[in-house]
C-alpha cells in the first residue's frame, strides 16, 4: 500500500506562485475540507490567527491523480539551486514524435515566459531542441519536456 504524499514550496508570496503553478499544471484552488465553506471559514474555527491566513496556498489537480501541492510563506528567500525539482511534461513524452512534442513544449514555455515564468537554458537531444529548464518567479527551476 502506498502513502498519500504532497509538495510544499517555501515562499515568499503564497498565493501569487499558485496561481502561476495553476497555470502550468492545470491544476485548481484546493476546496477546504468536508464541513467547511471556505478555507477562511476552516482558519477560524481551528484558531489560526488572521494575519496567517495569507501564509499559504493549496492547489490539487482537479482530476485527483496527481498530489496536492502547498506553498507556504517563509521569511529568507531562495538561495541555491533546487535539489529536487517538477518536469512539466507538456509535449507527452519521448513517445510521442518530435514535430508533435516540441510545439507543445515551445507553447508552454511561451505561456509560462508570460505568466512571469524565465527560461534558463534550452537542452538538444540529436541536434534537436528537447526540454527547457526554466525557473518560476521566484526562482524555483523546473524543466518542461
Amino acid at each position: 500500500m502506498s502513502t498519500e504524499w504532497s509538495v510544499t514550496i517555501d515562499c515568499a508570496d503564497p498565493a501569487a506562485l499558485a496561481r502561476f503553478w495553476a497555470l502550468a499544471l492545470g491544476y485548481v484552488e484546493k476546496p477546504p475540507p468536508a464541513g467547511f465553506g471556505s478555507w477562511e471559514e476552516w482558519f477560524a474555527h481551528h484558531d489560526v490567527p488572521e494575519d496567517e491566513w495569507n501564509d499559504g496556498a493549496y492547489l490539487s489537480d482537479p482530476d485527483g491523480a496527481g498530489p496536492d501541492l502547498s506553498f507556504m510563506k517563509v521569511p529568507e528567500p531562495k538561495t541555491v539551486k533546487n535539489r529536487l525539482h517538477l518536469d512539466v511534461r507538456a509535449g507527452g513524452g519521448r513517445e510521442v514524435p518530435w514535430e508533435t512534442r516540441w510545439p507543445r513544449v515551445a507553447g508552454t514555455v511561451a505561456k509560462l515566459e508570460a505568466a512571469g515564468g524565465t527560461v534558463l537554458r534550452e537542452y538538444a537531444l540529436r541536434g534537436l531542441p528537447d526540454h527547457v529548464m526554466m525557473a518560476d518567479p521566484e526562482g524555483h527551476e523546473f524543466c518542461v519536456l
